[in-house]
């Protein structure tokens, strides 16, 4: 987006579930990756605790499939246009060298991704008692609270081995989604009455909305939509009641981001 990203806030919406999933893995990956970086104990927390939620959803989804599909098909994409006049082939070649890289990356992966985490006996005593309000305090899991009260080093070497398994499939996310919000420029939209509607062409189906406002703007955005249509609407926050949907007309920048 042309507009510097420290003065505009960003809402995105995914226009199917394979986008959905790997949006939630890049915030997963974001997650731990930042509280890997600290030496607390609550920081250890949130980093296992991303590692689980990402265990459930390679327990639920064919994400190597699905990782393996998409670098195929943006590869091919890439390749066509690769003689399109204007085009910036050796930028293009390095693309598609690193699209080659983190394909062979998944496809050295033996197994179901995310196998070894889902099969640890620790991280599934810590997993059982996750769903429970706080269910994995000191009293109810003194394996992990003995685990927590062990040195720093100790704690990121153990943290470092588990997430080691998973760096394939964060270079391939962080890739694809790069290129998918790379591959259109912003336009300048109006939401009278902030509301905004836009069909979608079957033929070239869209990935991902991208809405974004000036920092400090007292709206937030709220995306729906799904092949044929998306609609946003611009909220006015409120403490004590429903946000509701401001009388204003709302200018925006909008990508509707299609690769």
């Amino acid at each position: 987006m042309s507009t510097a990203v420290s003065e505009t806030t960003i809402y995105e919406h995914p226009l199917n579930e394979k986008m959905r999933t790997f949006l939630r893995l890049e915030h997963l990956f974001l997650q731990v990756n930042h509280h890997l970086l600290q030496n607390d104990v609550w920081s250890s927390r949130a980093t296992v605790s991303g590692l689980l939620d990402m265990g459930n959803i390679f327990s639920r989804a064919d994400i190597k499939a699905d990782l393996i599909k998409e670098l195929d098909r943006h590869r091919e994409k890439l390749a066509n246009i690769r003689r399109t006049q204007g085009i910036d082939t050796q930028r293009l070649d390095q693309i598609l060298d690193e699209l080659g890289k983190a394909t062979d990356r998944i496809y050295q992966i033996s197994g179901q991704i995310g196998h070894s985490i889902r099969s640890n006996e620790f991280l599934k005593s810590i997993l059982q008692r996750s769903s429970i309000p706080g269910g994995t305090c000191a009293f109810d899991l003194p394996q992990y609270h003995y685990w927590l009260e062990q040195s720093h080093e100790l704690r990121q070497h153990d943290l470092q081995a588990w997430l080691h398994s998973l760096d394939s499939i964060q270079v391939a996310v962080t890739l694809l989604l790069s290129l998918v919000r790379g591959s259109t420029d912003p336009t300048r939209e109006q939401a009278p009455g902030g509301f905004f509607q836009r069909s979608l062409e079957p033929q070239t189906p869209a990935q991902l909305i991208r809405v974004g406002l000036p920092k400090g703007t007292q709206l937030f955005a709220e995306i729906s939509g799904g092949k044929h249509r998306f609609s946003v609407r611009f909220l006015e926050p409120a403490e004590q009641e429903r946000p509701a949907q401001t009388q204003q007309d709302i200018s925006f920048l909008l990508n509707t981001c299609i690769l």
